[in-house]
C-alpha cells in the first residue's frame, strides 16, 4: 500500500509537471491540456480502482459482472428519466385498459393539456371524476346544460342533501324530477380542476347516475371525439 501510495503521488507530480511546462503552448504530449488532465485524472482512479480490485481478492469475472450490472440499471434509470412523459402516457393507457372511466391526462411541451376518456362497452363516454375530493362516475352528456349530481354521489362528495331546496325542474331517463342547484368546491376530470363550479342535485334516486353536462364542457378550450376517443382540451 505505501509502494502504490508514492507510485501514485509521482503520478500526480509528473502530470503537474508535464501541465506546468506546457502551459504556454496549451498541449501535451500533442494533446490540449485540459483533455490531458481529465485523461490523467481519470487514469489514476483507474489505478485505484484497480489496486483495490487486486487486494481485496475478488475475482475479475465477478467484477465484471457486477459492473456490468450496474451499467445496465444506470443506463436504464437514465433512459426511463428521458422517456418519462412517453413512459407516463402508456402507463395511464394501460391503466385505462383495465380500469374502464381512467381519464388519460397529457401536457404538451406548450403548457396545454388535454384528457383523452375512452369510449365505454354501452357506446357513452364515461369518466371516474372527483367532486370535492371523492370519487365520483360520470357520463358525458352534451345534451345535458348543466352537471348533475345522483343523490348518492352528492353524499359521497360531503353535500348534505337533506338541507336542499329541490326546485329545479329537470327531465332524466327515468322521468321527470326536481334537483337543487349548489356550488361545488372543486370538480376534477383527470388534471383538469374546476373550482367553484354550479351543480345540481337530482332529488331521492330518480338519476341512476351523475352527468358531466355542458357547463363544465364550456370551461374547456374545446372538445372533440375521435373515433372511440373524447379529447378534452383545456
Amino acid at each position: 500500500m505505501n509502494r502504490l501510495f508514492w507510485i501514485i503521488i509521482a503520478v500526480i507530480g509528473g502530470v503537474v509537471l508535464l501541465l506546468m511546462a506546457n502551459n504556454d503552448s496549451g498541449t501535451t504530449l500533442g494533446v490540449a491540456n485540459d483533455a490531458f488532465a481529465r485523461a490523467a485524472y481519470l487514469g489514476i482512479w483507474g489505478i485505484v480502482i484497480a489496486a483495490a480490485l487486486l487486494g481485496s481478492g475478488i475475482r475479475l469475472g465477478d467484477f465484471a459482472r457486477n459492473i456490468a450490472i450496474w451499467v445496465v440499471i444506470i443506463l436504464a434509470l437514465v433512459a426511463g428519466y428521458q422517456y418519462r412523459y412517453e413512459l407516463q402516457d402508456v402507463a395511464s393507457r394501460i391503466t385505462a385498459g383495465l380500469v374502464p372511466g381512467s381519464p388519460i391526462s397529457k401536457r404538451a411541451g406548450d403548457g396545454s393539456l388535454t384528457v383523452t376518456l375512452a369510449k365505454a362497452a354501452n357506446g357513452h363516454f364515461e369518466v371516474n371524476g372527483r367532486v370535492n375530493g371523492a370519487r365520483v362516475p360520470f357520463l358525458v352528456d352534451t345534451g345535458a346544460s348543466m352537471i348533475i349530481l345522483s343523490s348518492d354521489d352528492a353524499r359521497r362528495a360531503g353535500i348534505d342533501t337533506g338541507s336542499l331546496s329541490y326546485s329545479v325542474p329537470i327531465m332524466t331517463a327515468n322521468g321527470s324530477t326536481n334537483a337543487a342547484s349548489v356550488r361545488l368546491d372543486t370538480l376534477q376530470i383527470g388534471d383538469i380542476e374546476r373550482r367553484d363550479i354550479r351543480a345540481l342535485v337530482a332529488q331521492d334516486s330518480r338519476l341512476n347516475g351523475s352527468l358531466l353536462g355542458m357547463n363544465f364542457l364550456d370551461t374547456l378550450r374545446g372538445f372533440s371525439v375521435r373515433g372511440d376517443e373524447l379529447v378534452l382540451s383545456d
